[in-house]
């Protein structure tokens, strides 16, 4: 009787979930309809690009580590975004992280307008060796009901150890990617530095400052569609750079200092995630950015 009755509940809660991710599947059918046929190709365009970000960033993975395991793949639903995480672990780059956020509601601090669609997509990469920093990186895009875009993206590198001439080689992949698209990064290099108005600058983490932050002004303020495929573009560009100093530096000597840099590194990271960054710490649930973005080991 008692198996019975579990068997019965365990059925339940199952169908609950099951007919609660039916409804959240076709609540998102309708926020893609419910764009403009212009819009519309431009969030398929993203979806796309996320879908093959993930088979490119994650097979990376999978080729370099001589075993990698996912071992975590979970989805998590509140009011405001539907989120998807992955995770990948291995012996040369200890941890890749991805979170996927399907946008429902404007955030609170986000603005006024209200959302229809919205995707925030993040890469997160830490390599075993302490000579390359871990990989930040994110796109946003989102529509609003008034058919206005906004978008958004971070992109840089968190070093430990600080090997100019890698900072230098990520700054010109950066620097050369505006200059061939006519844009000029100073202003997105700052944001990069010191953040937005909502971040506090005591937690804050210490990136290399040789990326940039698309969280402030439109790079072309005339387009959304223009800004968009900017960023994507950039993230592409920065990613792969980022990937050749893994590779470059995975096999290099390194000391214990180096080893006491990436520890410092990783846990300023965390830091920076609870205490500075008004995304992860009030708006994102901590099971999600946690899984998706935090080092494999943080030592105090």
């Amino acid at each position: 009787m008692k198996t019975r009755l579990f068997l019965s509940l365990a059925f339940v809660f199952l169908m609950q979930g099951f007919f609660s991710l039916q409804a959240d599947y076709s609540d998102q059918a309708e926020r893609l309809d419910a764009l403009t046929p212009d819009n519309r190709i431009i969030a398929e365009d993203l979806m796309s690009f996320m879908k093959a970000s993930d088979d490119q960033y994650f097979s990376w993975v999978e080729t370099i580590n001589k075993q990698s395991i996912t071992d975590e793949n979970f989805d998590w639903i509140t009011e405001y975004s539907d989120f998807n995480v992955k995770v990948m672990r291995g012996d040369v780059v200890e941890k890749i992280g991805r979170m996927l956020s399907e946008g429902k509601l404007t955030a609170p601090g986000r603005g006024n307008k209200d959302l229809v669609w919205g995707r925030f997509y993040s890469i997160d990469i830490h390599p075993k060796t302490p000579l390359v920093g871990m990989l930040h990186a994110t796109i946003v895009l989102q529509f609003f009901e008034d058919n206005s875009v906004a978008t958004g993206g971070w992109l840089d590198m968190m070093p430990g150890t600080r090997i100019p001439e890698d900072l230098e080689f990520l700054r010109q992949v950066t620097d050369n990617y505006f200059a061939k698209n006519g844009a000029n990064p100073s202003l997105y290099r700052r944001l990069v530095c010191k953040g937005t108005e909502d971040t506090i600058e005591y937690w804050r983490r210490k990136p290399s400052c040789s990326g940039v932050s698309f969280y402030g002004p439109p790079v072309f303020r005339e387009s959304g569609e223009k800004s968009y495929q900017f960023i994507k573009g950039m993230f592409t560009e920065f990613v792969d750079a980022y990937l050749q100093l893994v590779e470059r530096r995975m096999n290099d000597r390194f000391t214990n200092e180096d080893l006491l840099a990436q520890e410092e590194m990783r846990k300023r990271w965390l830091i920076d995630q609870l205490f500075s960054d008004p995304y992860a710490s009030k708006i994102v649930p901590f099971e999600v950015w946690s899984t998706a973005n935090m080092p494999p080991t943080v030592r105090f």
